[in-house]
């Protein structure tokens, strides 16, 4: 890791007016006031289709696993779909195994239409887990979203600290000694 972390945070959500992506990009102004550099990765701009384990190189995932490979921690940020994360976070994760994530220091947000995003964000936990990532304690839950944001910004002074202080921790614990490998890595087969 050099002097300067640097962070990707990845937006699953295709929406063109995306709270997930104001989120994560709002998170990445963490990452930049805690002095590290921090990029935006848009699933809109890549092609990963459903994966396919005969053809993982499909697409884009080269060039995705790249960046995540190359980060020095991860932000997911997730919109919740029936209770869980997105289909299109689903499909880019599925492209990657313990290459991209293990002992990788990852921090989690989870933006909700309606209420509390809690199962999206234990959903996400258990799958880095599964990866051996190392997960940041302090996570972000975004509910009732169209009320959260105005022009772009979170109006609300408490959820904005929680959101910046998300890109604060993965400056932080970028280069944090990881944990002894998971009981389920070890049952993880499909990402070696």
């Amino acid at each position: 890791m050099s002097d300067s972390p640097h962070v990707v945070g990845i937006a699953g959500s295709l929406r063109d007016e995306s709270y997930t992506r104001l989120g994560v990009g709002r998170a990445l102004d963490g990452v930049r006031r805690a002095g590290g550099t921090a990029e935006l990765i848009d699933l809109r701009a890549y092609d990963l289709p459903t994966y396919d384990a005969d053809a993982d190189e499909a697409g884009d995932a080269g060039e995705f696993k790249r960046l995540v490979r190359e980060a020095d921690a991860v932000l997911l940020g997730t919109p919740v779909y029936h209770g869980s994360y997105s289909s299109a976070l689903k499909a880019a994760l599925d492209y990657c195994g313990f290459e991209e994530f293990e002992d990788e220091t990852v921090g989690l947000l989870a933006v909700a239409g309606g209420g509390f995003p809690v199962t999206a964000l234990e959903h996400l936990r258990s799958v880095c887990r599964a990866l051996n990532a190392w997960v940041i304690p302090h996570q972000v839950a975004v509910p009732r979203a169209h009320a959260q944001f105005e022009a772009g910004d979170v109006v609300d002074d408490a959820l904005d600290d929680r959101v910046l202080t998300l890109g604060r921790r993965a400056v932080q614990y970028a280069d944090i000694e990881p944990d002894p490998d998971s009981f389920e890595s070890g049952q993880n087969v499909g990402a070696e």
